[in-house]
């Protein structure tokens, strides 16, 4: 074989293995901005069908009183959500001389409570250590 046949069908077979190897072409197909709302809202209400089945949402509905759910909803609305919107009648009063600032006097740095405790028990163990080991050094 000469070389000229040799790179012919190095080529040739170069080829073959790009063509196998090419991704395939690409499908997609970008949404409008109106698409991709519908697309987002069939998903969410499908999602929402699968919650609960239709005759459980049925008989909810039969068995509340009428309106409940309706009051429910516009007292849950009309409710103050926020500390500054409940109404001073319901606030509780602060204690005289309290602060008021919302800043808070820090915590003083200190041994933990039972530290005492847990030093006396050490000095204790201490204590019986050094009489076992002069105990075992005497007779040694």
């Amino acid at each position: 074989m000469t070389d000229k046949d040799e790179l012919a069908a190095l080529k040739k077979k170069v080829e073959e293995l790009e063509a196998k190897v090419s991704p395939p072409k690409s499908t997609f197909v970008p949404m409008s901005d109106a698409e991709w709302i519908d697309h987002v809202h069939q998903a969410r209400e499908r999602q929402a069908n699968t919650w609960m089945p239709p005759d459980a949402i049925r008989d909810m509905i039969a068995a509340e009183p009428k309106g409940f759910m309706h009051d429910v909803a516009l007292r849950d609305a009309r409710a103050p959500n926020s500390p500054a919107m409940i109404p001073s009648s319901q606030q509780r009063p602060a204690a005289e001389g309290a602060n008021r600032t919302g800043w808070r006097d820090a915590t003083p740095i200190g041994p933990p409570p039972g530290v005492a405790q847990a030093d006396k028990l050490m000095d204790e163990q201490d204590r019986r250590d050094r009489a076992e080991l002069a105990r075992k050094l005497g007779k040694g």
